[in-house]
């Protein structure tokens, strides 16, 4: 995929909103915008938002699903990168499913409803998924499947995400397996991550060098 003079919708939560950096040249789309030459990076990243709607709707701004916010976006999009899944794992009440779900209010079903709605918006656009950052703490350390929060392990998430995005074909950039931003390491995460779940400057430009290699190859 040639970059340069493209626009590109960005849906995310707060990585993608920027929670972490020290000013918004540095997040990821925005330094990916000046290094390869896109036209737009526009920036639809809402911090605390999930990819599923909830159960329980608990706040204005986290029950803002990624589902509901597709209308939102710009019609002319050349690609949209959807890059979430963090918050369902971590505060979110929808229960996983399981494939043959359709419904917003599971976390297969949600992920099924929103590549629908991204294939009927913009079908001759390029739409990729991008899977969650490993983040501090987020299983436990025995592999015994337990962990601090969520309903399931973070990997497990990842691996819907990825199950997902193959039935539809959708090309995914794994950065739980390829980032390098791995926070249970410590020097890792003084250098990427220090709160041990939002890129610093650093991981920003991490992430955008993952991304734009990935672009290219489509």
């Amino acid at each position: 995929m040639e970059l340069k003079n493209k626009k590109i919708n960005f849906l995310g939560d707060s990585i993608t909103e920027g929670v972490g950096v020290s000013c918004e040249e540095h997040i990821y789309l925005n330094i990916l915008k000046k290094e390869a030459g896109l036209a737009e990076a526009r920036n639809y990243g809402i911090s605390g938002t999930r990819i599923a709607a909830q159960l329980h709707p608990e706040h204005p701004d986290w029950d803002q699903d990624f589902i509901s916010r597709v209308e939102t976006m710009e019609d002319d999009a050349d690609a949209v990168v959807v890059f979430g899944g963090t918050n369902d794992y971590g505060h979110g009440d929808a229960p996983l499913g399981d494939f043959s779900d359709r419904t917003p209010y599971t976390f297969y079903g949600a992920c099924h409803v929103l590549l629908e709605k991204l294939i009927q918006k913009y079908p001759s656009g390029t739409i990729v998924v991008m899977t969650p950052l490993h983040r501090l703490g987020e299983e436990d350390p025995k592999g015994d499947g337990s962990k601090a929060v969520g309903t399931a392990p973070l990997s497990v998430y990842v691996g819907i995400l990825k199950e997902v995005a193959q039935y539809y074909a959708v090309p995914v950039l794994d950065l739980y397996a390829v980032s390098g931003i791995q926070p249970c390491v410590p020097v890792l995460q003084e250098r990427f991550c220090p709160d041990g779940l939002h890129p610093n400057d650093e991981g920003h430009k991490r992430i955008a060098a993952r991304l734009k290699g990935f672009l290219q190859t489509l």
